[in-house]
């Protein structure tokens, strides 16, 4: 009956959100600590060209962001329009949808330890891949072009949360993360981006749930050619991100759709591909034409595409020579039933956490900001005050 197949795809969905959620609100709340320590305000002063230096710093304050996939893109564009060279921008959006702490803690929860250390060995691979074709390829007119167009301030997605700067600036580290601004700041950036990716992650679930319950597996082993095992190495690395482009769904939210392909029989570089391909689907493509023009929203795709290729077969060749390619394909994705165990004892934890979190940002005037999240603000980069309680 269609009653009970959709059943099965809602309980598998809420199985796999189960099975995340202390990951989630513990990666969230991580990267909200960094946020809060971490200011916006000099970035485009840190990344004045591509060099190596520019890169790194890059890469670190994009893995130290929000993993909201629409707030790097538009944080990008912001730091570009202010000055910053238009290749470490690029750069840090990578770093931001890739390397954050909670899509690691998501992907050990949901398909083991390896596929988090593919990430974030593949990571600064398709980062280097990204600025080498930058450097080689992307002509002065284009990047003129494309910012022309990014001065124009065409609104996108999530402007308002890529602008608001709530970093708390004073004291060492440990004391502006106590201070009571510290975890007013904490608790805003904790609520605004649990509301920037919401979304995105139980479309994930709810995409990953019925997949797994109506689509059988043989089709996706026929799609990666998992029957030649030479000929699947070299093609999944290009077919992954091609899944990505129509699946709708960006960072943390592609885990639960990589556990399906990758029990479906897809191969491990072609689901570390699809993890990568968060910033080409195609809501996020047609952001970038608005930003920059259609010739630059065409360059970054083609680009992105064969780095996130490129940086996907690396891994796999590295991971396979080294015996860290999982045997087994069993991706959590088909237990349905909440039992008492550890994740459930974590989950209990975290929840607690999370509402004391989301506590403090209701009576600090968090829940009101939410409502500028997706608006474009009249001065990007602005400071946000916050009203501390005590």
């Amino acid at each position: 009956m269609v009653g009970d197949v959709v059943l099965s795809a809602v309980s598998m969905a809420f199985a796999m959100g189960w099975e995340i959620l202390w990951a989630l609100v513990l990666g969230f709340g991580l990267s909200a600590v960094v946020q809060a320590v971490v200011s916006h305000a000099e970035m485009s002063r840190l990344l004045p060209d591509d060099r190596p230096r520019s890169i790194a710093i890059a890469t670190l304050l994009g893995a130290a962001s929000s993993s909201c996939s629409y707030a790097a893109v538009a944080l990008a564009r912001a730091v570009f329009r202010k000055g910053a060279n238009f290749t470490a921008a690029m750069a840090f959006e990578v770093a931001s949808t890739n390397l954050v702490i909670e899509l690691g803690l998501v992907l050990v929860a949901l398909m083991g330890w390896e596929f988090a250390l593919a990430e974030f060995v593949g990571g600064p691979l398709m980062i280097a891949v990204v600025v080498m074709l930058f450097r080689r390829f992307l002509s002065p007119r284009l990047l003129n072009d494309a910012k022309r167009q990014a001065d124009r301030g065409i609104a996108g997605r999530m402007e308002g949360h890529a602008a608001m700067d709530m970093s708390v600036k004073d004291g060492p580290i440990w004391r502006r993360i106590a201070s009571d601004e510290g975890r007013t700041a904490i608790s805003h950036y904790f609520v605004m981006d649990w509301a920037a990716v919401w979304m995105d992650i139980v479309g994930g679930l709810l995409i990953a749930g019925a997949l797994a319950a109506w689509v059988p597996a043989d089709f996706w082993a026929t799609l990666f050619v998992s029957d030649h095992p030479l000929v699947a190495t070299l093609v999944g690395p290009v077919i992954g991100p091609l899944v990505a482009v129509v699946s709708f769904v960006c960072s943390v939210g592609n885990v639960p759709l990589a556990a399906v392909l990758w029990n479906g029989g897809a191969s491990f570089g072609g689901v570390i591909a699809f993890l990568y391909a968060d910033l080409v689907i195609l809501p996020i493509l047609d952001i970038y034409r608005r930003y920059y023009g259609l010739r630059m929203a065409t360059f970054l795709f083609v680009a992105f595409v064969i780095a996130m290729a490129a940086a996907a077969l690396v891994t796999e060749l590295l991971f396979g020579a080294l015996g860290l390619v999982p045997p087994q394909r069993h991706a959590l994705v088909v237990e349905t039933a909440v039992t008492w165990n550890y994740t459930t004892a974590l989950n209990v934890v975290f929840l607690a956490i999370a509402a004391a979190l989301v506590w403090r940002a209701g009576r600090t005037g968090g829940f009101s900001m939410l409502r500028t999240m997706n608006k474009m603000p009249p001065d990007v980069g602005h400071h946000v005050h916050l009203h501390d309680s005590h």
